[in-house]
């Protein structure tokens, strides 16, 4: 008999020897699974080192200002993008805290991490009060069934309205805030607090019901000397290290070399067991044999090698491939660069099962490709990812959603670009991707935020007041207006004061058409973009004006148009830079001179069927720009 490794004695036990599936008097009393839930900036990441560092998880020469952020891009934005894990100790329970990224763009992975809690700290900060992320997160943990603990950060603040707060709290969220915990992370006040209410408050997991080991993949990410390493919480049963997994909604099979708990450093274990959250790592290759949201158990022929009552179990519910929400083409300046941005989009891949892409081509911008976000903060990410830890140069053309077109034959073709969309005689329905958009704002700026759902086509469905001065504002809109720079103008109009969240909602049928551009005459499917029929004509010369800006002048006079199918419906040109040849002319004949201007007329016209006009990278987001802001006049 052999005991099982833990990190209390109360939870130390004999491990039978056929297998340790079949122990029974496993306590899961002294485990408490919790996250933190917050709006970006409201102090999640300080409070979770201090947090650590009050249990004395970490060891003060190892303390860094967020210890769970491991990226410089996580550090400079203050936002977490990887969600991390880690575990420590206070009076004698095993606290785990599941770390998760703070972003709407990344919905389906917070949802997937409360899914392997029992309870949430709801972290407020006392100056801003409750914003729409932090509502968005707050509803997902409620249909987890999770035992919600409100925090009230930053009550050092000058600025900072306790009362109010709490006010916003209760009656937005309905949450009973009488024993609401007072704390600033920075200063380190209220802390043992919060410890005290997560071991009081939180309740431990279920027991184990005896039967067959299930585990719940909340992140996995890639290691270059051990592969796809595993964070997972174990729901029933127990692993071993040595023992052969299955994936099963990815259909694979994989030997483990080592298991282990998160401190945040990775502490090999023996065991692990029901309720325990840690890591395995063995020779899984690649991240999409691990996704998110996946349930791990031994394969059948382990289990039958052992228990041959075991029987076949089921995946967990919730599980979902991520779906990308908007689509961009990614080129690199340096066409010999095209290899390498292959290989490092498959680097990458390794440690973001959601990022999916696809090998494009452009006669203006050489071979690259058509690559899937989850939002626009996904698409930012991706590419400073790129730029900076492959030393790659860039071209990213505007992105667009992913449109539904039924075709004349009753084909329905999913649309992610301009380029693919059919010609207009063989479309019989176009469908828009629609989402429910919430907008938190102080109630003196709801006039211009209804103006600006009204500019984006949204149709307004509630407007709430959580406070006399706090409203929600609920719209229903395209996803292609929310994509562009909704969130900048938002921003601009409530000076800063306000936040958003949208979620999918489905698709509706919409009147759109296809905006070539023609520079020069010669289409730039890279400029091209899907439209309402009703913005076309201003976005078209929106968009041909822009160009006007950033395309630099020629030696030769360059034509920009916009066209629906045959039709110029927008027009503009470039003027040519101008060499003065009669400078030299000092009177004499005029004819003199137009011999020399006409000659110079024929050597620009050969230049211009010759020349090649280059578009900078500029030119490409110019689409972002335009109609939006000029919408306004209308």
């Amino acid at each position: 008999m052999k005991p099982l490794n833990s990190q209390t004695e109360a939870q130390q036990i004999e491990v039978p020897s056929a297998h340790p599936d079949k122990v029974k008097s496993w306590s899961t009393e002294k485990i408490r699974n919790f996250s933190i839930i917050a709006h970006i900036d409201h102090g999640k990441s300080t409070l979770a080192d201090r947090l650590l560092e009050t249990t004395k998880t970490i060891s003060a020469r190892d303390m860094s200002s967020q210890v769970l952020d491991n990226m410089d891009l996580e550090k400079e934005r203050g936002i977490t993008i990887k969600l991390q894990a880690a575990r420590c100790e206070y009076k004698g329970h095993v606290l785990n805290l599941i770390d998760t990224p703070g972003h709407v763009d990344f919905t389906y992975e917070v949802s997937r991490s409360l899914a392997a809690c029992e309870g949430a700290l709801l972290v407020v900060d006392a100056s801003q009060g409750i914003e729409a992320q932090t509502m968005a997160n707050v509803y997902l943990a409620l249909d987890n069934d999770l035992e919600i603990i409100p925090v009230l950060n930053k009550i050092d603040l000058p600025a900072a309205e306790p009362e109010r707060v709490i006010g916003e709290i209760e009656g937005g969220i309905g949450l009973d805030c009488s024993n609401i915990v007072h704390a600033s992370a920075k200063s380190g006040i209220g802390i043992d607090d919060i410890l005290q209410s997560i071991v009081e408050l939180v309740p431990p997991p279920p027991a184990p019901t005896g039967g067959a080991f299930r585990a719940l993949i909340f992140d996995s990410y890639y290691d270059p000397y051990k592969g796809i390493i595993v964070f997972f919480r174990v729901v029933d049963g127990c692993i071993k290290s040595g023992d052969k997994v299955r994936f099963i909604n990815s259909k694979v099979d994989h030997d483990t070399v080592e298991i282990g708990v998160l401190t945040p450093n990775q502490v090999p274990k023996e065991y692990l067991m029901a309720g325990e959250v840690g890591y395995l790592y063995g020779s899984i290759k690649d991240v999409l044999d691990a996704r998110v949201g996946d349930t791990i158990t031994l394969t059948s022929e382990f289990k039958k090698s052992l228990l041959p009552e075991y029987k076949e179990i089921e995946a967990m519910e919730g599980y979902a491939e991520s779906v990308p929400m908007m689509y961009a083409g990614l080129f690199p300046v340096d066409a010999d660069d095209y290899e390498n941005l292959r290989d490092s989009l498959g680097k990458l891949r390794l440690n973001d099962a959601s990022l999916t892409y696809e090998p494009e081509s452009s006669g203006a911008l050489g071979f690259g490709f058509r690559i899937g976000f989850l939002g626009l903060l996904h698409m930012e990410i991706i590419q400073e990812r790129l730029e900076r830890e492959y030393d790659l140069d860039l071209i990213v053309t505007a992105p667009s959603v992913v449109y539904e077109v039924e075709t004349t034959k009753g084909e329905i073709v999913m649309v992610s670009s301009a380029a693919k969309m059919p010609e207009q005689q063989l479309r019989a329905k176009t469908s828009e991707p629609y989402v429910r958009i919430e907008v938190l704002t102080p109630s003196e700026y709801n006039g211009k935020v209804m103006e600006l759902g009204q500019e984006r086509r949204g149709i307004l469905k509630d407007i709430k007041y959580a406070t006399e001065t706090r409203s929600t504002i609920v719209y229903e809109m395209p996803l292609a207006e929310v994509i562009t720079d909704f969130f900048d103008q938002l921003k601009s109009r409530t000076k800063g004061y306000s936040s958003m969240e949208y979620k999918l909602i489905g698709y509706r049928e919409s009147p759109l058409v296809r905006l070539d551009v023609l520079i020069n005459g010669d289409m730039a499917p890279p400029l091209s973009t899907i439209c309402h029929v009703d913005q076309a004509q201003r976005t078209g010369r929106g968009l041909v004006n822009a160009l006007k800006e950033f395309i630099p002048r020629q030696l030769f006079k360059v034509q920009v148009q916009a066209a629906i199918g045959a039709k110029i419906i927008a027009s503009s040109s470039i003027s040519a830079m101008r060499k003065d040849v009669t400078a030299k002319c000092y009177g004499g004949d005029i004819s003199r001179k137009k011999k020399l201007l006409k000659k110079q007329a024929a050597g620009k016209k050969r230049m211009k069927m010759m020349g090649n006009v280059e578009v900078p990278q500029s030119a490409f987001t110019a689409v972002l720009k335009i109609d939006k802001s000029e919408g306004s006049g209308d």
